[in-house]
């Protein structure tokens, strides 16, 4: 079983039912109704230093491009269509060439692009960028339509709209199932792929994971032609993405979309769930945006969105059995990167199910690492 129906949740039931499992899903809301369906769909390595993140995102775009040659990736906007990384100065270059540096030493693809070459990539960009990086490997896809086709690949029984209030367990204390607004569900595993809820799925079991909200905003423009061509960011989005300031921070990344519309983040701030409207984080947005691509001035802002990315303080994701009760497992704290993370995760959640050796070492994601740090 799991607990879950965004992103995380239909990977670890897509591959556990590839290794053989009957696999129900539990979710009190509809499919990608949280955080998930509040992405922008990033299947970045652009934005992560070597260690074990960059190892899983590394995997998973493996993963995403098998799914794709499958066929799954023509219903859910399967692009690989690179990102561009733009220095605005001198020293953001120099720092942005040593971090790209040392993500090739790890597998990562990074072509240095000279100021004069980056309209080659994007002519719609503005000009006096310092230089840049092209990041082949770097992909999209539209993440609630990805959600569903993986659950629907999956073969997994759905029950949505339903709560899970408790944990079922044996005399020995291993887990059993799971008790929910609409009754009892048995099952012999059971994942906690919750999202923001993890923490308290976690804490039925006696266990901590310290799983917060991180607010974004999206802004989302009117139709238009394919202007532009990638994922374009400032190298300023990757020292926000490592950070673990709880203020607002922004910084831009603007991308276009099959269907028109230009999306245009990105902004980080640790608020609890408050949803009420952040208009300096959303005038950061555009104005970023508009010193990126100028022509950008001249369009419509449709709408805007909000999500919380589920954030954990070591900005690693918690993936593995529970320190407490056996036969739970978790995954879960993606924070952004959920999206482009889950196919690998849900590969190692059903490596780990059947007692086989993951691709990605399991070791820096377990989950017992904060249960250690409070017994410190």
């Amino acid at each position: 079983m799991v607990i879950g129906a965004g992103v995380i949740g239909a990977a670890c039931a897509l591959y556990a039912a590839r290794a053989g499992f009957t696999v129900t899903v539990v979710d009190s809301g509809p499919v990608a109704g949280g955080t998930s369906g509040a992405g922008e769909g990033n299947l970045l390595v652009s934005d992560k230093e070597p260690g074990p993140e960059l190892e899983l995102a590394m995997r998973s775009q493996e993963l995403w491009r098998l799914l794709a040659a499958e066929g799954l990736g023509e219903g859910f906007e399967y692009e690989a269509k690179g990102g561009l990384v733009v220095a605005a100065t001198a020293s953001d270059f120099s720092a942005l060439r040593a971090f790209a540096a040392a993500q090739e030493a790890a597998g990562v693809i990074a072509d240095e692009v000279a100021a004069d070459s980056l309209a080659e990539f994007e002519p719609y960009l503005a000009q006096g960028f310092a230089g840049g990086f092209w990041y082949p490997q770097d992909a999209q896809v539209m993440p609630a339509l990805a959600t569903a086709r993986m659950l629907q690949a999956s073969g997994a029984e759905l029950f949505l709209g339903s709560a899970v209030t408790g944990l079922l367990t044996s005399g020995d204390g291993a887990v059993r199932g799971v008790r929910t607004t609409r009754g009892e569900i048995p099952a012999r595993y059971v994942v906690n792929a919750a999202g923001l809820w993890s923490a308290a799925i976690a804490a039925m079991a006696g266990s901590a994971l310290p799983v917060q909200p991180r607010r974004g905003f999206v802004l989302v423009t009117e139709p238009l032609p394919a202007l532009i061509r990638h994922k374009v960011y400032s190298a300023a989005y990757v020292s926000d993405v490592a950070s673990s300031d709880a203020a607002l921070q922004s910084s831009a990344v603007v991308e276009g979309t099959p269907s028109g519309p230009v999306l245009i983040g990105a902004s980080r701030e640790r608020v609890g769930l408050d949803r009420t409207p952040s208009y300096e984080a959303l005038q950061r947005l555009a104005a970023q945006a508009v010193e990126m691509f100028p022509f950008l001035e001249r369009i419509d802002v449709q709408r805007y969105y909000c999500g919380f990315r589920p954030y954990l303080p070591d900005h690693l994701p918690a993936i593995g059995p529970d320190a407490r009760i056996a036969g739970l497992f978790h995954a879960c704290g993606h924070e952004g990167a959920g999206i482009g993370l889950a196919p690998a995760t849900g590969e190692l959640i059903a490596a780990l199910l059947v007692g086989e050796k993951p691709q990605v070492d399991a070791e820096p994601f377990r989950p017992a690492r904060f249960e250690e740090v409070e017994a410190a």
